[in-house]
C-alpha cells in the first residue's frame, strides 16, 4: 500500500530514487559507532547496508489530497540539473513524472508545491528544462517557499555557496519558479487549509518546516530533515552533517518528536525508506519507534 487516509486527507508516497547516500560516519559525524550496532536489527537493511556502513534514504514525494487540492510535499532532485558537488545527483534520468501519473498526477493537477526547506534535493522538480529554459513543472501550482531559505541560497548575497551541495540550485530550481510569479515566500507559520498548517521548524536550515495535520481524529507531522535515519528517534540530539544551527536544530528535533509522541501523530520524513513513515513514543528522556505506518517498502 502506497496510500494512506488521515481525517480527510489522503496521502501517497511518491518515490524518485532510494539507496546508499553516505558512510554513517560522515553523515552523522557525532554519532556513536555503537549506536548503529546497538539498533542494526531495525536498520537493516531499509536505512543501513547489510554489509556496510552506508546510511541509506529514499528522495521521494508526499502526495496529499486535501479539500479538493493536489499537494506536494518536497520535490526530489530533479532530471538535467547540474550538480559538481554530488556525482549521483548530476544530470539525472529519472521517471518521477512517470511516478506521478500512476498516482493519478499530472503537473497541471497539482494546486500547491511545498518546499519544507530550499536544499538540493527537495526542490528539483520545481522545475524542468524546456527548449534549454528552466520553466515550473507545475504550472498552475502556488509554491510555497520559507523567506529565510529563499534568502539564505541566493549567491547574489551568499557567494559561500559555489561549490557546495546547493550549487546552480537557487538558479534552475528556485528563481525560475518566482521569476514566474508563482512563489509564496511565508515566514513564521502558513495556514495551507482546514487540515494542514506550516509551521517554522529552523536548525536544519534557517527556513526548514514542518507540516502539521490535524483532521477529525487523526495527527500527522511531515517533518522535512528533521530525521533522516530512525536512529534520531532514539538519538535525537544527534544531528547530519547537513544542519547549519546544531543546536537548534536538536532542539527542533526534540520538540516535534514530544508534540507527536504526547498527539499519537504520524511522523513523515522526507527521506525514510522502507515504511517511509512511523509513531513514536516516549523513552525516559529519548523515544523510540511505536510501529511503523503501511507504506510499502519499495
Amino acid at each position: 500500500m502506497r496510500e494512506i487516509t488521515l481525517g480527510d486527507v489522503t496521502v501517497t508516497r511518491i518515490e524518485e530514487m532510494h539507496g546508499p547516500i553516505m558512510p554513517t560516519g560522515q553523515f552523522f559525524p557525532d554519532l556513536p559507532e555503537q549506536a548503529w550496532k546497538d539498533h542494526r536489527e531495525m536498520l537493516v537493511p531499509d536505512h543501513l547496508g547489510t554489509d556496510d556502513a552506508m546510511v541509506h534514504v529514499a528522495m521521494q514525494t508526499w502526495l496529499l489530497r486535501s479539500e479538493g487540492r493536489t499537494i506536494l510535499i518536497d520535490t526530489g532532485v530533479g532530471n538535467d540539473k547540474s550538480r559538481p558537488s554530488v556525482a549521483v545527483w548530476d544530470h539525472l534520468e529519472l521517471d518521477y513524472l512517470g511516478n506521478l501519473a500512476r498516482a493519478g498526477v499530472r503537473p497541471e493537477d497539482v494546486d500547491l508545491v511545498v518546499n519544507t526547506h530550499l536544499h538540493v534535493d527537495h526542490v528539483g522538480w520545481n522545475t524542468r528544462l524546456v527548449d534549454g529554459v528552466w520553466v515550473p513543472t507545475f504550472p498552475n501550482a502556488t509554491y510555497l517557499m520559507p523567506r529565510a531559505d529563499f534568502e539564505r541560497w541566493n549567491p547574489a548575497t551568499h557567494p559561500d555557496i559555489a561549490g557546495g551541495v546547493n550549487e546552480n540550485v537557487f538558479e534552475d530550481s528556485v528563481a525560475p519558479v518566482h521569476a514566474a510569479g508563482q512563489a509564496v515566500l511565508w515566514e513564521n507559520s502558513h495556514t495551507i487549509d482546514a487540515n494542514l498548517r506550516l509551521e517554522a521548524a529552523p536548525g536544519h536550515t534557517p527556513g526548514s518546516s514542518v507540516i502539521t495535520l490535524a483532521s477529525g481524529s487523526d495527527r500527522a507531522v511531515f517533518v522535512g530533515d528533521l530525521l533522516h535515519t530512525p536512529l534520531q528517534i532514539m538519538e535525537p540530539g544527534h544531528n547530519s552533517c547537513f544542519c547549519e544551527d546544531p543546536a537548534a536544530s536538536r532542539a527542533t528535533r526534540r520538540k516535534i518528536l514530544g508534540w507527536a509522541a504526547d498527539h499519537n501523530a504520524l511522523v513523515l520524513p522526507a527521506h525514510l525508506a522502507g515504511h517511509s513513515a512511523l509513531e513514536v513514543q516516549r523513552d525516559a528522556d529519548t523515544f523510540a519507534v511505536k510501529q511503523w505506518a503501511p507504506f510499502s517498502r519499495l
